[in-house]
């Protein structure tokens, strides 16, 4: 079976999760991912099945889009709020103008650094890995492309956006940086990728109608449907 599955992975399970279930539940040998998904992050992660595993550093590497929420005032070490709370503050009582003006800092290309809190390798040995044993490693910066970041709705402490960027851009960082411009404490409070390459958030399909379906319902329902968008 060759084809493309693109699927909206809920929270709490991880990209790899997703993977071994669709394998085990279809009996499908081969099943790789495009692109990971943090456990706590949902939408667009694309399934690829049979001889399409090939293409996963083709897929891999298209910009994302996602739909993210800043949450003001508290600073975790993960910069997500799975994290343990470094800092805390009450937050300053923003306005839209100054949201604005400071997302617009953050269009074009620039340079980020990787989280400790990553599925990166230093020395063969995965960033997470070490920073849960509180060793933290000098990280290269890698350059990024911001194409668009839109404010979508405003109720301090949480700031909800959109953005469009380049592949290995890490929205946790983001968040971070976009608070520390505003000069406040914060942390990615919730992730969703709406896009990834051609792949959108409305060619997926739910865990929970997978669940539904048997072996031949799925090859039937998939088989030959599952393609790249034009």
């Amino acid at each position: 079976m060759d084809a493309f599955l693109i699927v909206d992975k809920p929270a709490g399970v991880t990209s790899h999760d997703v993977v071994d279930f669709i394998r085990k539940r279809f009996r499908i040998k081969k099943v790789g991912h495009a692109g990971t998904l943090d456990p706590q992050a949902t939408g667009v992660l694309v399934i690829l099945l049979g001889a399409f595993t090939k293409r996963s550093k083709e897929f891999t590497e298209c910009d994302k889009e996602y739909e993210a929420c800043l949450r003001l005032g508290i600073a975790t070490d993960t910069l997500d709020a799975r994290g343990r709370i470094v800092k805390e503050e009450k937050p300053a009582n923003y306005s839209l103008g100054q949201i604005k003006k400071v997302f617009n800092q953050f269009l074009g290309k620039s340079e980020q650094v990787p989280p400790m809190f990553s599925a990166l390798k230093h020395k063969g040995r995965r960033l997470y890995a070490l920073a849960r044993r509180g060793i933290e490693v000098k990280r290269l910066p890698r350059q990024i492309h911001i194409y668009s970041i839109k404010l979508i709705r405003l109720a301090i402490p949480h700031i909800y956006f959109t953005v469009k960027c380049s592949k290995g851009t890490y929205v946790r960082s983001l968040c971070a940086d976009i608070a520390e411009r505003l000069g406040c404490a914060g942390h990615m409070s919730g992730l969703r990728r709406t896009r990834s390459g051609p792949f959108s958030i409305s060619q997926a399909v739910s865990l929970d109608k997978l669940r539904d379906l048997s072996h031949q319902e799925f090859r039937q329902a998939f088989t030959g449907k599952v393609k790249e968008k034009k």
